[in-house]
C-alpha cells in the first residue's frame, strides 16, 4: 500500500474529481452533509472559514493497494485501513470523505480531508510524506498486504528520458545478475542490451568504490538506479552466485551416484568382482617340481666334490 498526498485550495474541483469518476463509490464520510456533492462542498467550506488565513486547507490523499491483494479488499476493509491511516497521520479530529475508484487494475481509494480541524486549528503537514511512508509500511505489515518494490508502482510506458533509460537498465540488471558469477560475466550479459559498465576507483588507488551504468548516452551510478544496484550489493550477489555454483558442482557426483538404481549397482559390482577374480595375482599354495629337482642335483654334486677332497 502506498499513499499520494496533494495539498490544494480548490474544494469543488477535488470533490467533483473524487465523486464523478465512473463507478466511484462514496464509502464513508465524517463531519459533512452528504445529501449531494454541493452539500459536501459547503460543509468543507464552512469549517475552513474557521481559520481563513490558511491558503491550502484541503488535503487530497489516495491510498493505492496492490492487485495481489484484490481478494482482501472489501469496502469495509478499505475504510478500516483508511481510518487507521488518518488517525496515525493526525487527521482524526476533522472532516473527510472516503471514495473508492475502479478505473485502474489495482484497487484504490481517494480521501478529501479538511486541514482545518473541528476546533479551527490547522493540522500540521510537517514531514508529512516521510510520516506517511512509515504509516503505510506499518499498515501493510499489520494487515499482511503485499509489499511491492517502488519500481512496481511506476507506469513505465509514460516515462520520458532519462528515466526511461534508467528503468531499462534496472530491468536488464535484474535479469542478468542471477545468471552471472563475476563482473566480467555481467558486463558481457548486459552488453546485449546496449549497456556498458564502468567500475569507479577511489582516487589513484586500485580500490573500487562504485559502479556506473551507461546506455543511450545517459549514465547512472548504480545506487541511483536502485538501492539493489549499488556496487556492494551487486558484488555480494555475484559472490553468492559463484559460491552456489561451486557447491552445486561439488554435489553433482554424489547426486549422480544416488541416481543409479540398486539393480544396476549390484550388476556393476558383480562384473567388477568377476574381473578381479580373473586378473588378481593369487599367492602360490604349491611348489615348482622342476626347481626342486634341480636343487637336489646341485646338492649331490657338492657332496661329491667334498668326498674327493677328503
Amino acid at each position: 500500500m502506498i499513499a499520494k498526498i496533494v495539498q490544494g485550495r480548490g474544494l469543488r474541483g477535488v470533490v467533483n474529481y473524487v465523486l464523478d469518476k465512473d463507478n466511484a463509490q462514496l464509502l464513508y464520510s465524517e463531519g459533512v452533509r452528504t445529501k449531494d456533492q454541493d452539500s459536501i462542498i459547503r460543509s468543507f467550506v464552512t469549517q475552513s472559514k474557521m481559520n481563513p488565513k490558511i491558503a491550502r486547507p484541503i488535503a487530497h490523499i489516495s491510498l493505492d493497494f496492490s492487485a495481489q491483494d484484490k481478494v482482501k479488499l472489501s469496502n469495509e476493509f478499505m475504510v478500516r485501513v483508511a481510518q487507521e491511516y488518518l488517525k496515525k497521520m493526525g487527521y482524526e479530529n476533522t472532516q473527510y470523505i472516503i471514495a473508492r475508484h475502479h478505473d485502474t487494475d489495482h484497487s484504490h481509494i481517494h480521501m478529501v480531508i479538511n486541514r482545518i480541524d473541528n476546533d479551527g486549528k490547522r493540522i500540521t503537514d510537517q514531514n508529512e510524506k516521510l510520516r506517511s511512508t512509515k504509516v503505510c509500511m506499518e499498515l501493510t505489515k499489520k494487515y499482511g498486504l503485499y509489499i511491492a518494490s517502488g519500481k512496481e508502482n511506476v507506469k513505465e510506458h509514460r516515462l520520458k528520458e532519462p528515466d526511461k533509460t534508467k528503468y531499462e537498465i534496472y530491468h536488464a540488471l535484474q535479469s542478468a545478475i542471477p545468471k552471472c558469477r563475476n563482473w566480467q560475466q555481467l558486463q558481457t550479459e548486459v552488453q546485449k542490451s546496449g549497456i556498458t559498465i564502468d567500475l569507479r576507483k577511489n582516487g589513484s588507488t586500485e580500490r573500487i568504490q562504485g559502479v556506473r551504468f551507461d546506455k543511450n548516452g545517459y549514465g547512472f551510478n548504480g545506487s541511483k538506479i536502485d538501492r539493489s544496484c549499488s556496487y556492494s550489493k551487486i558484488s555480494f550477489q555475484l559472490q553468492q552466485n559463484d559460491r552456489q555454483q561451486q557447491t552445486d558442482l561439488h554435489q553433482q557426483p554424489q547426486t549422480i551416484r544416488q541416481d543409479h538404481s540398486p539393480g544396476l549397482s549390484s550388476m556393476a559390482e558383480s562384473v567388477v568382482s568377476g574381473l578381479g577374480g580373473l586378473f588378481d595375482i593369487q599367492p602360490s599354495s604349491g611348489y615348482d617340481e622342476n626347481e626342486v629337482e634341480a636343487k637336489k642335483q646341485e646338492a649331490k654334486k657338492k657332496k661329491k666334490k667334498k668326498r674327493r677332497k677328503i
